[in-house]
């Protein structure tokens, strides 16, 4: 499922700003906010795919 592969690419891309964030750099931890907030929206993507494909069965 595409939808899922594209929200493991987001998680992974966040890694770098995450441990920056945790040492108290402010611009990263900014960058990660929205990161989490695409995140979100792509899970909630994969959510509705899923239940397309139990509806369509």
């Amino acid at each position: 499922m595409q939808e899922y592969e594209d929200l493991k690419v987001l998680v992974t891309e966040i890694e770098a700003d995450l441990s920056k964030a945790e040492g108290g750099n402010k611009a990263a931890g900014t960058r990660v906010r929205k990161q989490m907030q695409k995140i979100k929206q792509a899970a909630q993507v994969v959510r509705n795919r899923v239940l397309e494909i139990r509806s369509a069965q």
